[in-house]
C-alpha cells in the first residue's frame, strides 16, 4: 500500500489489519503527510482496481463505542443457568 499511495505524496504510516494467524483481513490504514495528499489519494484510488479487486479508499471514521451492558433481551441472548446466578449477584451488588 505504501508503494501504491506514495505516488500521490509522502506516506507517513501504513498498517494492514491481520487475523491472529497473520492473514490480512482485507483492509488497512494509510496516513499521508499532508491533508492535500490524502484528498488527492482518495480521489485517485477510491473504486480503483488493485490485484484484481476493487478497493475502497476513504477517510477513517471513529469507531462507534459498542456497549453490551443493559437489557440482555435486546440482544436476544439465550439464558442459561449461569445467567441466573449472575443476575442475582448483580442485584446484590446494586444494594450496596
Amino acid at each position: 500500500m505504501k508503494e501504491l499511495f506514495s505516488s500521490e505524496g509522502s506516506v507517513t504510516y501504513v498498517k494492514v489489519i491481520r487475523t491472529l494467524e497473520g492473514k490480512s483481513k482485507g483492509f488497512g490504514f494509510v496516513e499521508m503527510e499532508t491533508e492535500e495528499a490524502a484528498i488527492k489519494t482518495i480521489k485517485k484510488y477510491n473504486q480503483s482496481s488493485l490485484r484484481g479487486r476493487i478497493i475502497l479508499v476513504n477517510e477513517a471514521k471513529h469507531q462507534v463505542n459498542r456497549s453490551f451492558s443493559g437489557n440482555s433481551r435486546r440482544y436476544k441472548y439465550n439464558r442459561n443457568p449461569n445467567d441466573e446466578l449472575n443476575s442475582k449477584l448483580r442485584r446484590l451488588r446494586k444494594r450496596y
